[in-house]
């Protein structure tokens, strides 16, 4: 391990009042010199004693951690993960705040991103601050929501399963992770010795009974024999070329959503609270409403999960194209929804596809964009398509606002916006925007 460099104010500690909350699970305090400091495992309004964890002094900002609470929060609370905490597991930011507080503070970052990044106040992004849990969510005192459905163990150099630190390679090893859902913890990976792999995913479908877990070994390393606690596939990623391959069992998982049953392959993607998929659809067709023979796009289709229920609804005179970039993606897409002859899946990536394609105009769009968001290009492309209503799926606040940004100047307002909390004691959260031709209503 290298030596800090002397600049370095690696494990240095100052005395600060916390500020507000900022977009990626940590809040705003700044020290007597002025420094920015980005401080995980606080709140608003706290005083505490913070340690730096990353920043020399000429850094822009530094971060830290508070290990210290000299005056807390009244929405404070003991974390309920023994692995929570400085120094511990990153993958919750928010277990110690109570679970109102922490859509409280989500709903502040969207707030304050939607302003800085589009100038959007909530009032004008038609949406009314809250952030909303899924049903089931709200649980007694010390109780976590179990609605992790895909967790990636890392494994440490003696095979024990663990969790990433935060901003870190290194493993902090667990014995139960409270936010994996029941299908997950059922599997017992913690309690395997994992010694020649890197990592090891584990999937608890929510629409069947199938679970799957896929293996990345350390250079050379051997496939261990699997013996779970639960019947389940494995799949193994290569070494040589990072494709995944089936060792034995199904190579795909059943989901449910909107009535309909998806094929999803070798790891793919899928929300990962249970709940979600049906909560992101039943948000986007209410805002949509698609109408029968209507034409719609649905990009980064992934499975064809609203590609499935928009073709459900403009019924056989209307007609959906799904673009995706991810090969098996695509090929599964074709799969679920080959009972749907209005609905074609194109493969590649969006900005290339969609000009290709030579379609000037259609009626509906929806567009769930990796966290990076859709970017200005695309965003004026799908603005230059005379869309009556634009569903715009986001798991990123920031690529959203941005996003929002771009629209606008393409003449596209939001007409509703709603937040979800589907990714409890964390910062993550889920919003849906709903957007129409500024110029007129609908």
């Amino acid at each position: 391990m290298q030596n800090a460099p002397e600049s370095s104010l690696v494990g240095e500690e100052y005395e600060v009042e916390v500020g507000p909350v900022a977009h990626g699970g940590h809040c705003i305090a700044r020290t007597e010199e002025g420094r920015v400091l980005f401080v995980r495992h606080t709140l608003p309004g706290e005083k505490i004693v913070a340690r730096i964890t990353e920043g020399e002094e000429d850094s822009r900002f530094l971060r830290a951690d508070a290990v210290r609470i000299i005056e807390a929060s009244k929405d404070r609370v003991e974390a309920p993960c023994p692995y929570s905490g400085p120094g511990n597991c990153g993958g919750c930011d928010w277990q110690h705040a109570k679970p109102g507080a922490q859509r409280r503070l989500k709903g502040e970052v969207i707030a304050e991103q939607l302003q800085r990044l589009a100038g959007l106040t909530p009032e004008e992004a038609g949406w009314d601050g809250t952030v909303v849990p899924a049903e089931g969510d709200k649980l007694p005192k010390g109780e976590v929501p179990a609605w992790r459905t895909r967790v990636q163990y890392a494994i440490d150099t003696e095979g024990r399963a663990g969790l990433r630190k935060h901003r870190s390679h290194d493993v902090q090893p667990i014995d139960h992770c409270m936010i994996a859902a029941p299908g997950v913890t059922e599997l017992g990976i913690e309690k395997q010795d994992w010694s020649q792999m890197a990592s090891v995913e584990a999937i608890a479908a929510t629409g069947s009974n199938d679970r799957q877990v896929i293996l990345t070994p350390r250079p050379g390393g051997r496939l261990p024999l699997v013996e779970l606690d639960k019947p389940v596939s494995v799949l193994r990623v290569e070494e040589r070329d990072g494709g995944v391959h089936r060792v034995h069992g199904r190579a795909f998982v059943r989901e449910r959503a909107d009535e309909r049953t998806y094929r999803v392959g070798m790891g793919g993607f899928w929300q990962v609270h249970p709940q979600a998929a049906d909560i992101l659809v039943k948000a986007v067709m209410q805002g949509l409403m698609p109408r029968k023979g209507e034409s719609a796009l649905d990009l980064y289709c992934g499975v064809g999960l609203f590609a499935g229920a928009i073709a459900e609804r403009i019924g056989e005179g209307g007609g959906v194209l799904g673009i995706e970039s991810t090969k098996r993606a695509v090929e599964d897409a074709r799969h679920n929804l080959q009972d749907l002859e209005r609905v074609r899946i194109e493969h590649g990536k969006v900005e290339q596809v969609l000009p290709r394609t030579g379609i000037t105009e259609t009626d509906l769009i929806v567009l769930d964009p990796p966290r990076a968001g859709a970017g200005k290009q695309t965003v004026k492309h799908l603005a230059g398509l005379g869309a009556r209503r634009i569903a715009y799926v986001a798991c990123d606040p920031a690529a959203l606002a941005r996003d929002l940004a771009y629209f606008r100047e393409g003449g596209y307002k939001p007409r509703t916006l709603r937040a979800f909390d589907l990714f409890p004691m964390t910062h993550h959260v889920e919003c849906v925007a709903i957007l129409e031709p500024a110029a007129k209503g609908v």
